[in-house]
């Protein structure tokens, strides 16, 4: 069946509660023709209700977050984890912190508030905002870990949610068998006036039974590295401050020109700014006819209604109104595992108020953790022999982890004839062609990948990068690129901005990298797929033969990418453990350049390659082949990338793996250690694996890591037969 083009841009800025809920629900039923792209700068986010049950020790942190990479995937939609910094409305554009600008063709804002407090001197320092949430959930695990005796903690901002995490602090702190002082600050003489007097004393009672000192009316001048100055001259001894002062918005707002005289954006009853456009839902935005508190209960309830509404915006249809409850259930968090519940002017609290705040919390995020299988496939009847078999194998992959297998792709090298002209030099396995030229050789070189990811912008990155990686493991110069680019079927104006991203980026890159791309070819087809030609220059160049016994092996990059991108690609679903996280690291590796890497190393390698899609094992046997030596290499020694050992272990794999593990296993000695499977694990951008003498090997690690590379020496080679020994 032929895709449905794509041929509009629907750009979701922020993944707060509305967002997450709209993504999810889009998964099971979304529109054709219509590109969903989330931009959002971290991968994963806490559900706000159960930040303080965190705080206090009652959750873990894996249990409260919402995997946003997981929900794109799920959801179709293109990822970019980046921060927007305005929007350029005239030319329909929206301005990123870190890559160009995006076209869109309507938008949605759900980046919720912040809690900072950017003029107050020593803030930005040497506090921590309790929004974004987050950075203040990782800050304050590594100040628990600190295991002060005599912890002090000061949190500016005696509302609603400072409340809440004066209490969940002081719990914890407890907990932990430590003296504890909280102190709880707020400039307003008056104590949460829009809670009933009775919810104000009930809580005002279990402030003061955890020992929770609250100061009103209290002027904070200042904040120090051990201490908060108030405008009295008073200090206050601090060794955790946290700023949780109500509700600011993000200042890009105002820039927009959609905000209101406090920054926040104000939206008609069907959600839109004024600008048609753009829709906006959240605590950054203010319903005119009906303005509510900035709580999350009201963007989880408009979501459906957006959902709808952006749907009607790009069909033609009706669109809807959002009525939001005059009054709704406040749940406060107590600290301990308790809760207290207040609506209506009724208050009553007890550990039975916990229990339903934390099964309507667990309801809430049980939605993002399994997600509803989508429709299958009808089997095949009648179907040829053994095709039930190779639909049964681990589903294609991207990447490297799309490449034939080491033993599919010797047999149909193994026909080729030996080169006839005679400045091509002989080199077969090598990781570019040689051709001698007047002034010393050129290497040539092309590549090309599937795409893993629908951010063609990064696609094409790692594609050039993984390129380079032949033209850099031959300690070549590079010097001109042509792209080979396949898009996928999309409307006119798709077409343009993919293709343009996709050069752009790949300029970008290798212009870094001293090379020109001169040209290319395009085409569409099923799918994004990219591809380079790189020529290099050099006047010696590192081959993989040449590896001498006593060579010390330097692995320049971590290895892990083909399980982690596989796993991510089938949404893998990993206990204790946050795949997007993993997923955005990985991404990060694989995004380091290894020129200079290959600048320090090549001067001195007598062999070098780089480690692709046939693992560490694979391709250090081929160095192995080439040099006529042995090697043994050390599992301890190996970096991996994060997450990518427990996705290994949990079954996750590459579609290429069994592959490469059918072409190494025979010629290694391996203990039994889950870590043995990520030898040939296929890797996609690479780091690069030298064999360099031994008495160099530490010196050249340390030029290695005042660069920036997490390089290891994982092994040294040996004399005899090529043959790989693997030690714990």
């Amino acid at each position: 069946m032929t895709p449905i083009p794509q041929i509009k841009d629907l750009v979701l800025i922020g993944g707060g509660h509305a967002h997450a809920l709209v993504l999810r629900m889009w998964a099971m039923d979304p529109l054709p023709g219509t590109r969903v792209t989330l931009i959002t700068p971290d991968p994963v986010t806490p559900y706000t209700g159960m930040l303080p049950g965190l705080i206090a020790g009652h959750y873990r942190r894996d249990e409260l977050m919402i995997d946003r990479v997981r929900l794109a995937r799920c959801a179709g939609a293109r990822l970019i984890l980046d921060r927007v910094t305005g929007i350029d409305r005239e030319a329909r554009l929206i301005r990123l912190q870190n890559r160009p600008d995006l076209p869109y063709d309507l938008a949605a804002i759900d980046i919720g508030i912040t809690s900072d407090l950017p003029h107050l001197p020593g803030a930005a320092d040497h506090a921590v905002a309790a929004k974004p949430l987050g950075e203040y959930a990782e800050s304050w695990a590594a100040f628990l870990a600190r295991g002060l005796a005599f912890p002090r903690v000061v949190i500016l901002g005696a509302g609603l949610a400072g409340v809440e995490l004066a209490l969940a602090s002081a719990h914890q702190l407890k907990a932990t068998g430590a003296r504890v002082a909280v102190t709880l600050i707020d400039q307003s003489p008056d104590f949460l006036p829009a809670l009933s007097s009775r919810a104000r004393r009930r809580l005002l009672g279990e402030l003061a039974g955890q020992g929770v000192t609250l100061k009103l009316g209290a002027t904070v001048a200042g904040v120090g590295a051990a201490n908060v100055t108030l405008a009295s001259g008073e200090e206050i001894g601090s060794d955790f401050t946290l700023t949780a002062t109500g509700a600011r918005p993000h200042p890009w707002l105002a820039t927009t020109g959609l905000a209101d005289s406090a920054g926040f954006l104000p939206t008609d009853a069907q959600l839109r700014t004024k600008d048609p456009l753009i829709f906006a839902t959240g605590d950054c935005a203010t319903l005119q006819s009906d303005p509510r508190p900035k709580a999350g209960v009201f963007a989880v309830r408009a979501a459906p209604i957006l959902l709808h509404n952006l749907r009607a915006a790009l069909t033609g249809m009706a669109l809807r109104s959002f009525h939001p409850q005059k009054d709704y259930l406040k749940l406060v968090s107590l600290g301990r595992t308790a809760a207290m519940a207040e609506k209506w002017g009724l208050v009553l609290s007890g550990s039975r108020f916990w229990r339903l705040k934390d099964r309507i919390d667990r309801q809430f995020m049980a939605k993002f953790a399994t997600y509803p299988a989508m429709p299958q496939t009808q089997p095949l009847t009648p179907m040829t022999n053994g095709l039930q078999a190779y639909l049964d194998q681990r589903p294609l992959c991207g990447g490297c982890g799309a490449k034939l297998g080491p033993g599919v792709l010797s047999a149909a090298l193994a026909t080729l004839p030996p080169p006839n002209r005679p400045e091509v030099r002989s080199c077969p396995g090598d990781d570019a062609a040689i051709l001698t030229t007047p002034s010393g050789v050129q290497v040539l070189t092309t590549d090309h990948l599937r795409a893993f990811t629908n951010d063609a912008r990064l696609m094409s990155r790692l594609a050039a990068l993984h390129a380079l990686g032949d033209i850099w493991a031959m300690g070549a110069a590079p010097q001109v690129a042509l792209a080979q680019i396949t898009l996928p079927r999309l409307g006119p104006d798709l077409q343009a901005r993919m293709l343009a991203e996709v050069m752009e980026e790949a300029t970008a890159v290798f212009t870094k990298a001293g090379a020109d791309v001169v040209g290319g070819h395009s085409t569409e087809g099923a799918e994004l797929t990219i591809g380079f030609t790189v020529t290099g220059t050099a006047t010696r160049p590192v081959q993989k033969g040449g590896a001498k016994a006593g060579d010390a092996l330097i692995l320049t990059k971590p290895i892990g990418s083909g399980t982690i991108l596989a796993a991510e690609m089938a949404m893998a679903e990993v206990p204790g453990m946050l795949l997007g996280e993993a997923w955005a690291s990985c991404i990060t590796l694989m995004s380091r350049a290894q020129g200079s890497a290959a600048s320090l190393l090549a001067p001195h390698a007598h062999a070098m390659t780089d480690v692709t899609g046939f693992g560490l094992a694979g391709h250090l046997l081929e160095m192995l082949d080439a040099s006529a030596n042995a090697a043994t290499i050390q599992l301890s020694q190996i970096p991996l990338m994060p997450g990518a050992l427990e996705l290994s272990e949990a079954g996750q794999g590459s579609s290429l793996l069994p592959a490469n593990v059918a072409a190494t296993s025979w010629r290694m000695t391996a203990p039994p250690d889950p870590r043995v499977a990520l030898l040939n694990d296929p890797q996609t951008a690479g780091g690069l694996l030298a064999a360099v003498p031994g008495d160099m090997a530490k010196a050249l690690l340390a030029a290695l890591h005042l660069k920036g590379h997490q390089a290891a020496i994982i092994g040294e080679v040996t004399e005899g037969a090529p043959y790989l020994t693997i030690l714990p």
